[in-house]
C-alpha cells in the first residue's frame, strides 16, 4: 500500500494515530472471491509511507496553489514521525519516504482504486 501523506495545521498525534488505524484495517485488498474485504495485515501486506505537503494545498482560487492550511515543516516532520511509530508499532513492514527531501517515487497502479483517507 502506498500512502502520500499530507499534514495539516489542524492535525494531532491523535489524528496520526486514527489515520495509522483507518489506513490498516481499511478493506481495499481482494478476498479469495475478488472483493474487496482484506485490510492490509490481512491480506499479507506492506506499506508505503510519503511525506506530500503538496496535498493540502488549496487549487481553488487563482492560478497558483496555497498552502496556509499546511502545517509548518517541523510539525509535519513531527507528525509523520508520529504516524510512522505507529504503524510499525502494529507490526506492519513499514517503508517511508524522507519528509522534506526532493523524491522520485514510481507507482503501478494495480487496479482502479485509489482513495482519498480523511479523519475527523
Amino acid at each position: 500500500l502506498l500512502a502520500l501523506i499530507g499534514v495539516e495545521k489542524t492535525d494531532t498525534d491523535e489524528t496520526a494515530a486514527r489515520l495509522a488505524d483507518k489506513m490498516l484495517t481499511y478493506r481495499v485488498f481482494p478476498d479469495g472471491a475478488g472483493k474487496m474485504n482484506l485490510d492490509l495485515k490481512s491480506s499479507g501486506g506492506q506499506i508505503l509511507l510519503v511525506p506530500q505537503f503538496t496535498l493540502v494545498a488549496d487549487t481553488r482560487k487563482g492560478r497558483r496553489p496555497g498552502f496556509s492550511s499546511g502545517a509548518s515543516p517541523a510539525a509535519g516532520s513531527e507528525l509523520f514521525d508520529t504516524l510512522v511509530k505507529e504503524v510499525l508499532a502494529t507490526g506492519i513492514q513499514v517503508g517511508t519516504g524522507t519528509f522534506g527531501a526532493d523524491m522520485q517515487v514510481a507507482l503501478i497502479n494495480d487496479g482502479p482504486v485509489t482513495f482519498w483517507l480523511q479523519v475527523d
